[in-house]
Parts: structure tokens; sequence; C-alpha cells
């Protein structure tokens, strides 16, 4: 009673008071504050499971993620930092390039203008990369895989090509299903390439794994080598904001959610 923890679960935390299974909790180190702690798990035990246990990044390879400055993307940029000589192709548009790039992506690509398959090419010594990190989904996959070297790695997380805005898009849905990848064992065996899928919300009976995760990233927190990049916090009655923050892709970092104003707000707003 009294600790300070973080905690996992699949749904439901959009509310002042939660209750998970204890074995869903895990104490915050100390000087994190509560906004860091929000912004940690999900997105970096993610990104730490998608790159090592899956991608198995090692020194002097090449990663392709999308939508590096989300949450999942700036985890990902500083997990990367951790290994040695990783040169990172990050896709975003033209206005987080600057921020990118200080965060250590080699080479920012801005996907509205540009073709991010031809430009990861064009750089490439060989054309090609060893990890490519997908949460887009449809069409997206298949150029991703095209983009591996032999014994290259494709992991799919997402389908963000489904969301094209506040209302259901039918015709992209059905666009995004239709140009789903597909490919069976025997192909798989010609290509010498790796497709993973991952869905942290499946791994809820995986207690010792995801906490032996979470312990790394603990440790790794506390060697100043990750930090969760908070790009706005907002309070409950302000979720449509917060929402629409990520719909038009202007976040770079976590979007974060607390029940209630800050307090210097709030006194702003009297004065």
């Amino acid at each position: 009673v009294g600790d300070k923890v973080m905690v996992l679960a699949r749904s439901g935390l959009w509310q002042e008071v939660v209750n998970v299974p204890v074995s869903q909790t895990f104490p915050m180190p100390e000087g994190m504050s509560f906004e860091e702690a929000a912004a940690l798990l999900v997105n970096y035990i993610t990104a730490y499971m998608i790159l090592f246990d899956f991608g198995n990044l090692r020194p002097n390879q090449s990663v392709l993620i999308h939508m590096a400055a989300g949450g999942v993307g700036t985890a990902a940029i500083q997990l990367c930092k951790t290994v040695e000589n990783v040169t990172i192709f990050g896709t975003a548009s033209a206005s987080k390039h600057e921020s990118l790039k200080e965060s250590g992506v080699t080479h920012p690509i801005d996907y509205r203008t540009m073709d991010y398959a031809e430009e990861v090419r064009k750089i490439s010594p060989k054309g090609s990369v060893d990890i490519v990190l997908d949460p887009l989904g449809g069409s997206d996959t298949s150029k991703g895989f095209n983009l591996l070297k032999p014994m290259g790695k494709l992991i799919t997380y997402g389908v963000a090509n489904l969301l094209t805005g506040q209302k259901k898009n039918l015709v992209a849905m059905a666009k995004t299903w239709w140009n789903q990848f597909s490919i069976n064992a025997l192909q798989l065996l010609h290509h010498n390439k790796a497709v993973c899928g991952y869905h942290l919300g499946y791994m809820d009976e995986e207690f010792e794994l995801v906490g032996g995760v979470v312990a790394k990233l603990v440790n790794l927190y506390n060697q100043g080598k990750i930090k969760p990049k908070i790009d706005s916090v907002w309070p409950f009655d302000q979720v449509a904001d917060a929402m629409r923050q990520m719909q038009e892709k202007k976040n770079v970092g976590k979007v974060i959610l607390v029940p209630e104003a800050p307090k210097e707000e709030s006194k702003k707003e009297e004065n």
C-alpha cells in the first residue's frame, strides 16, 4: 500500500480508479515522474521485444522505423542507440525531422512527399535494411519485406493504415485488407527472411517474460540510456483534443491523459 507503480492493462485505464492484478504492476524507479511512468511500459516493452527478442538487433545493422516520432518510434530510436553503430531510417512528416535527427535518426524520410522504399534503396549500401518495424499493415508490409536483407526480419505490430481520420473509412479499411501482405512457408524458404507478428495485449499470461523485459528497461532508465519523451499532457475533459493531436499526427513522443489539469495551469486560469 502506498507504493508508486506502473501498470499494464489491455483497456480501462482512462479513469480515476483502476483495479488490476498485482502481476501487472511494477514499482516505479526512483526519480521517475508519473507521466514518464505512464509513457514507459507499453511503448518500451513493445519496442524492446520487437528489436531484441524478434529482431535480434546487433552492432552495425540498419533499422527502418515507421511513425518514428510516435510513442513506440521514439522508444525504438532510444533503444537502437544502446547498440553500437546502428543506422536508423525513420519516416515522419518533414516538420519532425530536426527533432528526429537530434534523437539519433540517421536518415529521416518524409513519407508524405517521398517513397520511403526508394529513399532507403538510394541511401543504404545494399539498398536494404536488417530490421523493419511495421505498424502500418496493408501494402506497406510488402514494401517492408522487399526492403529486407538476407536474414532480415520484418515485425508487424499494428495496422495504422486502417485509420485515416476521425471517422471510419470503409474504403480505406477494405483497401488495407485487400493489400494485406501474404506469404506461405515455402516462399519464405527461398527468401531467407523472417516475418514476425507482435501484440503486447495478448501477453496477459506471460508474467515472467514481460517482467524480465521491464527489469531490463528499468535498468536502462536508471543508467540514463532511455527516457520517455512526453509530447503533451491532457486532462480527461480534453480527451477529444488529445486524440486529435495524434490523429492529425502532430505529436512527437507520447500523448498522456491525466485525471485533471496540473495545478499550475489552474492557477494561471484563475489569475
